[in-house]
């Protein structure tokens, strides 16, 4: 893992792939880094427990999640690193665990027609889609819902406001700001990306700006979008090293656009 000053930790105890006894032998096992880059979350070799810590600090177990399900459930962490969701192959969530609390939980509501969109920059907030879409809080308590056909991708820190990608799946350049709380959508935004690039992730940072992540020819920009306009700010650019697979803070378990082509 490479730190932002440069120095480079070695961490062997991660598992690089499912080990033999997996359901999916040989499949790259995820090794993630929380949003705010202090946190990193892998399956350990010795047992093929997922775990957490930070870059000098020791591993604490997230619940039951191991290294037999890689590929069938996948993990999903928060900017702060304190919560994690388990997506599923299936319909529905796994676990869910604050790790705050050291709290492993199941569904919220005991339906698993739940699949998690993002949460809030501040990671006190989910919100869930199935047949409505949900806004819970870290106790999976609702505090919000909206029936749409919209899939919203981003929750803002007001946790209202959220942003939809529109477009062909793959090649977005149009967002819509939508309200949770009223079910008002604004007017399709386009996204003024420089020719050839796409949005590849949509966020909401802490101060309430609209986010987008970008894959490019040597890396990935990071650029600021304007609401009303859809004019684009960048906001600094990652080149891309030489390696099969590349992960960033904030990536989620399995990033197509990380891959080398």
């Amino acid at each position: 893992m490479v730190l932002t000053r440069g120095k480079v930790v070695e961490v062997p105890e991660a598992l690089a792939v499912a080990p033999k006894d997996a359901v999916n032998d040989g499949e790259r096992a995820p090794f993630l880094i929380s949003g705010d880059g202090r946190h990193i979350f892998y399956y350990r070799k010795k047992d093929g427990l997922f775990v957490e810590r930070t870059v000098h600090g020791k591993e604490r177990v997230v619940a039951k999640i191991t290294a037999y399900a890689i590929g069938e459930e996948w993990p999903i962490v928060s900017y702060d690193g304190s919560y994690v969701v388990t997506g599923t192959s299936g319909p529905g969530l796994g676990v869910l665990v604050d790790l705050r609390k050291r709290k492993a939980m199941g569904p919220p509501e005991k339906t698993d027609a739940w699949g998690l969109a993002r949460f809030s920059p501040d990671s006190k907030r989910l919100l869930l889609g199935g047949e409505q879409k949900v806004v819970f809080d870290r106790a999976l308590r609702s505090r919000l819902r909206l029936k749409t056909r919209l899939a919203p991708s981003a929750l803002a820190g007001d946790y209202t406001t959220s942003a939809v990608l529109v477009g062909k799946g793959g090649k977005y350049r149009k967002v819509l700001l939508l309200n949770l709380r009223t079910g008002r959508a604004g007017a399709v935004v386009s996204v003024k990306l420089p020719r050839g690039q796409y949005i590849d992730d949509i966020d909401f940072d802490r101060s309430g700006r609209l986010v987008v992540r970008s894959k490019t020819a040597t890396g990935v920009a990071v650029y600021q979008v304007l609401r009303k306009t859809g004019a684009v700010k960048l906001l600094k650019k990652i080149e891309r090293p030489d390696a099969a697979v590349w992960v960033l803070p904030d990536d989620s378990a399995y990033e197509s656009w990380t891959e080398k082509m």
